[in-house]
């Protein structure tokens, strides 16, 4: 009897090489957020089905098995509410491909679509205080090439105010480490940044490349085995750290510690140290000033001075200065920021 079922590779590889790249024009960070999600979905799926990657189909996608992936990200992977509103838009986006491409998906494309995300309460951000981030910095040893590289990457995704993303694309390209030291960023929307890196950001970037292994990919961090190092990579290592140091700082326990924190974290210090929230948003890649306003919410001795000194100031950011049946392996090389799909693999 013929299954009419369709494999989800040859969808998916259509999804990231042409919709995504030549109708939507979205970012290689974007596109590697969107591939993440749907390595989790895979693996998720995975777990609750018992069926390999390559034995899953289009039509085993449904409306239900989406909502059953959220709540997993919420429960057994302590993900936001506003985390899983970015999953649930990446898979949205999915079917909007899948309604033009795949007539017969029609009704569970459009059954996975009417999902809608989960309300977000305007809660206030979570960021550590200057002695908790010194805690955890000062906790990757320097005698192995591990910590060496930890500290480096904690240090300027703090320092720097950087997203995860953008720590873990960085290449070396990126770093001059000349007379006038700075950092290239690329952040959402393809609007780049350059940012000056201090003398200690100098020291530990100039640490971890002397001992950096010499290795066909040009990530600024690689592991190991010299592949780029994943989100959850760095996520793993913010948390063991995070963990540690609060043996000693007791604050840091009852905080929830995820890598965005330490882009918050910078974006506080500097509006209390500078008091001019149009710097705090040119220095973090904001579009609009708007989206730098939550930090005003998140610390009450500053709203009143900053609004009165900067309310209703806007900015404009720009530039500163064939089938394949290996779905996981397709969405590992899609999730590298930079990477075309193309055929990673040839049929079985």
């Amino acid at each position: 009897m013929f299954d009419h079922r369709r494999h989800l590779g040859p969808i998916l590889s259509g999804f990231f090489n042409e919709y995504l790249i030549r109708d939507r024009g979205l970012s290689p960070l974007t596109r590697s957020s969107y591939a993440h999600t749907f390595v989790l979905l895979i693996q998720f799926m995975d777990r609750a089905t018992k069926r390999r990657p390559d034995q899953i189909y289009l039509e085993d996608i449904t409306a239900d098995i989406v909502l059953q992936f959220l709540l997993d990200l919420e429960r057994a992977r302590n993900n936001s509410a506003r985390t899983r509103n970015l999953r649930l838009a990446a898979i949205r986006s999915f079917f909007r491909y899948v309604q033009m491409k795949v007539p017969s998906a029609l009704e569970q494309a459009a059954q996975v679509r009417s999902l809608g995300p989960k309300r977000v309460a305007g809660a206030v951000v979570d960021w550590l205080t200057i002695e908790e981030m010194r805690a955890i910095l000062r906790l990757p040893s320097t005698s192995c090439a591990e910590g060496v590289r930890d500290r480096a990457m904690l240090s300027i995704a703090y320092i720097c105010g950087l997203r995860v993303s953008e720590v873990l694309s960085l290449s070396l390209r990126d770093l001059n480490l000349g007379p006038k030291p700075t950092i290239r960023v690329m952040g959402k929307g393809r609007r780049e940044r350059i940012l000056p890196l201090g003398p200690e950001s100098v020291q530990l970037s100039r640490a971890w490349l002397a001992i950096r292994p010499n290795v066909v990919y040009d990530h600024v961090f690689v592991g190991r085995l010299g592949l780029p190092l994943t989100r959850d990579g760095f996520a793993a290592r913010l948390t063991k750290y995070a963990k540690a140091a609060a043996v000693g700082l007791p604050s840091l326990s009852a905080k929830r510690i995820t890598p965005h924190v330490l882009r918050h974290s910078c974006a506080m210090h500097m509006l209390k140290a500078t008091r001019d929230i149009r710097k705090v948003a040119l220095w973090l890649g904001h579009a609009s000033i708007q989206s730098t306003e939550i930090y005003l919410h998140a610390d009450p001795d500053e709203k009143l001075e900053i609004l009165t000194s900067h309310g209703g100031l806007g900015i404009k950011a720009g530039r500163f200065s064939s089938y394949d049946p290996d779905v996981m392996k397709m969405l590992q090389v899609a999730r590298k920021p930079g990477n075309g799909l193309g055929e990673v693999l040839r049929s079985r």
